[in-house]
C-alpha cells in the first residue's frame, strides 16, 4: 500500500490517489470469500463449501473485488493520510476507481482537511471580572438552610392549618364536573406556602381543621403545559388527613458539633464564608476566562468546513442524549415532547457549534505558534488523573485514550492558560444614575472612564 499523490483541489479539500499491491487485495480478496463464502451455491458442491477458485471461474474473477476493497481501503487510506501528513475531518468521498485486479487496485478519493486559521491578538487581552465578596446575609442564608435541613417534623392537632404548615391531605380534581387525570392523589403531604401548586389552591387549605372535608375553586394559568385544563377553573375537593410543622432546632455550639466537623458557631460561619468565597471566586474566573476565549474565538479568520460544524452538532445530541438516558428519557422521546424535530434541535446548536469548533481551531494555532508541547511527566499525570477519577488501572485508560489526544488537552490547557495569565481584568462598568440636569450628568461621566481599566481584585 502507497501515497501515489496527494493534491488540494478546493478550499479546505485534498485529492489523494493510493495504491493497494496485489499482494495485500488478494489477502483481502480472500477475506472477502471467508466471510461470504456460506451464502454462495455453486453446482457440484454443498452451499458454503465450494472452494474460493471454484466460485471466481463460475461467477467471475471479480466476484469478491467489491468486498475486498471494503476490507482493504481503510488500512489503505489512513496509511495514505498519514504519509501525506494532512488532518483529514470527514470521510473520503468522490471515489474514483481506476484500476482493480490481481495487481492491486488504483484509485482517487477526496478529504475534506481541517482549514488553516488566522487569529487576532491573544495575549494582554482586556476583559471585565467581578469582584468577590461574601456578605453576612448570604452567610446567614446558609445557616438558616442548614437548621431547616435539620428541622423536626412535629404533629399539631390542636389548631387549623397555617401558612408554612405541611398538610397531609387528599385531593381529586374535576374539571365541569368530570375528573381529570393527574389530578387526584391521597394522603400527600403539601407544604402550605411553597408554591408547589398553581395559584390559590395552598391558600385556601389554611384555616381548615383535621377532619374537613371541602371544596376549593382555582383556575389553570393560560400558559399551563395541559391544553385541556389551561385557563380553565376547576375544583378541588380536599380532605385533611394531619397538620405538621417544621421544628427548626436552635444554633448554637451543640448544633454545630451535632451536624459539621467543626466546635463553634464561628467556626462554622468562618467555613461557610470560606467555602461560598472559593466557588464565588471560581464563578467569577470561569466567567472571566469565558469571556477571554470569547475574544479569542471572535477573531478567527478563515472558512470553516460545514462537516466540522456538523460533527460538532453530532457531539452536543450525543452528550444531550446520554444525559436523558441516565433520567430515563431519549433523545426522540424528548423532543418530541417538548414540540421539536432534530432539524430544528440542530438548528438551535449551530452557533455554539461554529463557536466551539473556532475555539479549537485557534487553541490549535496558538499551541503551534507558541510552540507548546506536553512533557512525558506531565502525559503520565494525566492519566492518573483520569485513573483516578473513574477508580480504573492506568493502563486500561492508557489503552482507552490515544497519547495523541493526552497530548492534546495537556497543550490546549496551556494555551488557555497562556491568554488568562497574560490578560488584564478590569472591574466591571457601573450604569451612572439618571440626573435631571446636564451638569450633573457631566460630572458622572469622568470618574467612569478612569474607573474602566480598574485591575479588578
Amino acid at each position: 500500500m502507497s501515497l501515489k499523490s496527494c493534491e488540494k483541489t478546493g478550499t479546505n479539500e485534498v485529492t489523494i490517489e493510493l495504491s493497494i499491491d496485489g499482494e495485500a487485495f488478494a489477502s483481502a480478496c480472500t477475506k472477502a470469500y471467508n466471510k461470504v463464502k456460506g451464502q454462495i451455491a455453486v453446482p457440484g458442491f454443498r452451499k458454503g463449501k465450494a472452494p474460493k477458485a471454484f466460485i471466481e471461474k463460475y461467477y467471475g474473477e471479480g466476484v469478491f473485488y467489491d468486498d475486498a476493497l471494503e476490507i482493504a481501503f481503510p488500512d489503505a487510506y489512513e496509511a495514505a493520510v498519514e504519509e501525506a501528513g494532512i488532518d483529514a475531518v470527514s470521510n473520503p468521498f468522490d471515489f474514483d476507481i481506476k484500476s482493480v485486479g490481481k495487481e492491486g487496485v488504483e484509485l482517487s478519493c477526496k478529504v475534506t482537511v481541517k482549514p488553516e486559521v488566522e487569529i487576532g491578538e491573544y495575549k494582554g487581552l482586556k476583559a471585565e471580572k467581578e469582584s468577590v465578596t461574601v456578605t453576612a446575609e448570604e452567610v446567614q442564608a446558609e445557616i438558616t438552610k442548614k437548621l431547616e435541613d435539620n428541622a423536626r417534623i412535629v404533629d399539631v392537632d390542636d389548631r387549623a392549618v397555617e401558612n408554612g404548615d405541611i398538610a397531609t391531605i387528599d385531593y381529586e380534581g374535576f374539571n365541569d364536573g368530570v375528573a381529570f387525570d393527574g389530578g387526584k392523589a391521597e394522603e400527600f403531604d403539601l407544604e402550605i406556602g411553597g408554591g408547589q401548586f398553581i395559584p390559590g389552591f395552598e391558600e385556601q387549605i389554611i384555616g381548615h381543621n383535621i377532619g374537613e372535608e371541602f371544596d376549593i375553586n382555582v383556575t389553570f394559568p393560560e400558559e399551563y403545559h395541559a391544553e385541556d385544563l389551561a385557563g380553565k377553573p376547576v375544583v378541588f375537593k380536599i380532605k385533611i388527613h394531619g397538620i405538621k410543622v417544621k421544628e427548626i432546632p436552635e444554633l448554637d455550639d451543640e448544633f454545630v458539633k451535632d451536624v459539621s466537623e467543626f466546635d463553634t458557631v464561628d467556626e462554622l460561619k468562618a467555613d461557610i464564608e470560606k467555602k461560598m468565597t472559593e466557588s464565588k471566586q471560581a464563578s467569577a474566573d470561569k466567567a472571566f476566562e469565558s469571556k477571554l476565549l470569547d475574544m479569542v474565538c471572535e477573531s478567527v479568520k478563515g472558512e470553516i468546513p460545514d462537516c466540522m460544524v456538523e460533527k460538532a452538532i453530532d457531539d452536543m445530541i450525543n452528550d444531550m442524549d446520554y444525559r436523558l438516558q441516565m433520567q430515563g428519557l431519549d433523545f426522540k422521546t424528548y423532543i418530541k415532547y417538548i414540540g421539536m424535530d432534530e432539524k430544528a434541535v440542530r438548528e438551535t446548536y449551530k452557533a455554539q457549534a461554529e463557536k466551539d469548533v473556532k475555539l479549537v481551531l485557534a487553541i490549535e494555532k496558538i499551541v503551534a505558534l507558541e510552540g507548546i508541547e506536553a512533557t512525558a511527566e506531565e502525559i503520565e499525570a494525566h492519566y492518573q488523573k483520569f485513573a483516578d477519577g473513574y477508580g480504573i488501572e492506568l493502563d486500561q485508560i492508557k489503552s482507552m485514550i490515544p497519547e495523541k489526544t493526552a497530548k492534546g488537552d495537556i497543550t490546549s490547557q496551556k494555551a488557555i492558560e497562556l491568554i488568562v495569565s497574560s490578560a488584564k481584568a478590569t472591574k466591571p462598568r457601573k450604569t451612572a444614575a439618571k440626573k435631571s440636569t446636564k451638569k450633573a450628568a457631566d460630572k458622572a461621566e469622568a470618574p467612569a472612564e478612569e474607573n474602566s481599566e480598574a485591575t479588578a481584585e
